[in-house]
């Protein structure tokens, strides 16, 4: 059995979840969410309650696998809708910043060019100073993934700590070169 897929999902005000066939629709005061389900999975809704259940089709393996799944997604969904996600990244080296281009950024982290980014559909880029990235929006994968796309640019190296992190990543630092 499931732990995580059979805890029911609470909906609070305000937050619609329409289960369809094929998919689940989530509907709240920042957007909107559509997640495809799995014919192996069943979601309901009962007095502002999501349950996700496993329907008889399918294997076994691939239904318990799912399950824990789909409430994962859909209770990041309703996250989403109603209070949204943002990563902070920090830059760290000397003379290397970042400026609005755009929808994106452009950062200046000591190649030879500027790197730009620019962000996806649903996400947004706000610069708090020239070395801080705030992304925000309402869908957790897309945040994630652009801010990692951006940290992959330039991921902070042992010896000197520069390059682009997480707000609250721990960078372990390694000893440089010992003269005799």
């Amino acid at each position: 059995m499931s732990r995580i897929g059979n805890t029911p999902v609470a909906v609070p005000s305000g937050v619609t979840v329409t289960p369809g066939p094929s998919s689940v629709e989530v509907k709240g005061p920042k957007g909107a969410l559509t997640f495809p389900l799995f014919t192996e999975i069943s979601v309901s809704v009962e007095n502002d309650v999501v349950t996700v259940a496993r329907s008889g089709s399918g294997s076994v393996k691939q239904a318990a696998a799912f399950h824990g799944l789909v409430r994962a997604h859909i209770q990041n969904m309703v996250l989403g809708v109603t209070e949204g996600y943002t990563k902070s990244l920090e830059i760290h080296g000397t003379g290397w910043n970042a400026k609005p281009k755009g929808q994106g950024i452009e950062m200046q982290i000591g190649f030879c060019h500027l790197v730009e980014c620019h962000p996806p559909e649903g996400v947004s880029v706000e610069l708090i100073s020239p070395t801080e990235i705030k992304i925000s929006g309402i869908d957790k994968q897309q945040v994630g993934q652009f801010a990692a796309n951006i940290r992959a640019v330039r991921p902070p190296e042992p010896y000197n700590g520069k390059g682009i992190r997480y707000q609250d990543e721990h960078v372990r630092r390694k000893a440089g070169k010992a003269l005799a």
